[in-house]
């Protein structure tokens, strides 16, 4: 019976990562008290193991082997050892209920089986173990993310386990085309990693990038797509991401069907998505759900904001300090009076208030919810106002900071790389006015001009563009004027509407 079981489910092996390959795996004995040994041998000092050994009515000697509290106890009595312990030759479709999901020869199937959350059932002079899956289901609740709050659309979010995330993409995305390829990453985690796509709409170029850099990771750990995306990242040390994240599955379902990539991993909520272009951290998945008019007025907004955090405080210390001509009379009185007695340079000042709101933030975001949102305000309040009493930093700064605030906080995606060019930017300020801000913004533009996600230029459907590719860019056309897919995206097939 065992044999026959064999054929019927010898699944083909996940994909590993070539690069992580080791030594040639040991194939298992037939002597059931070698296997067990052996078994013993790679997983001693974990008292988390249970070893069932048990003797069917046909004398035959086995063992059944899984993690204490992993498993489900009643299907593995029900299932499993009643049909083993009580029948002579047990009726296949009792191991059927089971959800027997591959037969395996080697030992280190069996043990990272295991390790995996499934039940090894090993059987004396026989070469052929199985995995039965009769995992306990242990997950939090599908929940919105707080990341990425809507009024209008989905409010579910993914959750730490890739099969559940897979499951919700499935919901969305009813196709045969819709790809999920798994891999193996880390020599000790061994964590699942899943590579999601749409066949015919992909970009083969894309995906076989994503694929390379993938089975490049070497490395004994990856506890979350953070670890994933620096590693696969185009530079290291660029202050934009080239990577997309997101934990909504309306989102990575959108951006798959306009031809990106996507890769899931276990024990994280979070997914990446590829390639990432500059105008998607201006866009949100609730643009698509609302009115034309109401989502281009929104885009602009964003786009406003990203021209105030990035700016604003530069602009300031630049005018202050060099350019006092520009500045209308009465506020210049205004701004004058307010820094008498003042006794940083506007540059020390500006930079003082600045890092001080990115300590607030941070403390804000560390502490537990029910304090954090208190500490923040109760925090900027007082340190503002106290600042201002005692003379340390002018009132029109302490209102430049924190309309910059509130701008940054528009966008929340890019709010770390809007920090690092809003520092720049009023350095430049106040070293050089507005000479220096002129520079730093053409340096700016062609450093991002030259960047690519994923062999796709970062700047597009800007440069390289044309009109037909704006349709979904600041402003949002109606959806019924789009018609094709983002060219620079997907491959041969681009048509939304009449395509294949």
């Amino acid at each position: 019976m065992l044999k026959y079981l064999a054929k019927v489910f010898s699944n083909p092996p996940k994909q590993q990562n070539t690069e992580n390959q080791g030594p040639p795996p040991t194939p298992l004995e037939k002597d059931l008290r070698t296997n067990i040994t052996q078994i013993r041998n790679r997983l001693r000092e974990c008292s988390d193991i249970i070893y069932y050994e048990f003797i069917d009515p046909a004398q035959n000697k086995g063992l059944l082997s899984y993690i204490n509290g992993f498993v489900d106890s009643d299907l593995l009595n029900r299932d499993i050892v009643t049909p083993l312990l009580t029948k002579t030759n047990p009726d296949k479709k009792n191991l059927l209920y089971t959800s027997l999901i591959s037969s395996i020869s080697t030992l280190e199937e069996a043990v990272n089986g295991i390790l995996e959350g499934n039940v090894l059932l090993i059987m004396n002079e026989e070469t052929t173990a199985f995995l039965l899956s009769i995992r306990k289901q242990v997950q939090r609740s599908i929940e919105e993310p707080d990341s990425e709050s809507v009024v209008r659309g989905s409010k579910e979010g993914f959750v730490e386990s890739v099969k559940t995330n897979i499951i919700l993409l499935r919901k969305r995305i009813k196709s045969p085309n819709l790809k999920i390829q798994t891999l193996k990453i880390g020599r000790i985690t061994q964590t699942e990693v899943a590579v999601v796509y749409i066949d015919g709409i992909v970009d083969p170029d894309v995906l076989k990038e994503v694929r390379r850099r993938l089975n490049k990771i070497n490395t004994d750990s990856i506890l979350e797509t953070g670890y994933i995306e620096q590693y696969i990242q185009d530079r290291k040390y660029s202050p934009y991401p080239t990577i997309g994240i997101t934990e909504k599955p309306d989102v990575v379902a959108g951006k798959i069907l306009e031809g990106r990539v996507a890769i899931f991993c276990d024990g994280t909520p979070h997914v990446l998505t590829v390639p990432l272009l500059y105008i998607e951290n201006l866009q949100t998945s609730e643009d698509y759900y609302v009115r034309t008019l109401n989502a281009s007025f929104l885009r602009l907004l964003r786009l406003l904001g990203l021209i105030i955090s990035t700016l604003l405080p530069g602009l300031y210390v630049a005018l202050s300090t060099y350019h006092q001509e520009m500045i209308p009379t009465v506020l210049l009185i205004s701004i004058a009076g307010a820094r008498e007695g003042v006794p940083l340079p506007a540059l020390a000042e500006a930079l003082l208030m600045g890092i001080m709101f990115e300590l607030l933030k941070e403390s804000g975001t560390r502490l537990p919810r029910a304090i954090g949102s208190a500490i923040s305000i109760v925090g900027a309040l007082v340190i503002g106002e106290a600042a201002v009493d005692a003379g340390l930093v002018s009132a029109p700064l302490v209102i430049v900071t924190a309309t910059t605030a509130v701008a940054s906080f528009i966008i929340p995606p890019f709010t770390e790389t809007m920090t690092i060019f809003r520092l720049l930017f009023t350095f430049l300020g106040g070293i050089m006015g507005l000479i220096g801000i002129t520079c730093g913004i053409f340096l700016v533009m062609v450093y991002t001009v030259s960047l690519r996600s994923f062999g796709v230029p970062y700047t597009a459907p800007l440069s390289p563009g044309s009109v037909n590719n704006l349709k979904d860019t600041f402003l949002r056309f109606p959806l019924s004027s789009m018609k094709n897919r983002p060219p620079i995206l997907a491959g041969k097939n681009t048509k939304r509407r009449g395509g294949k």
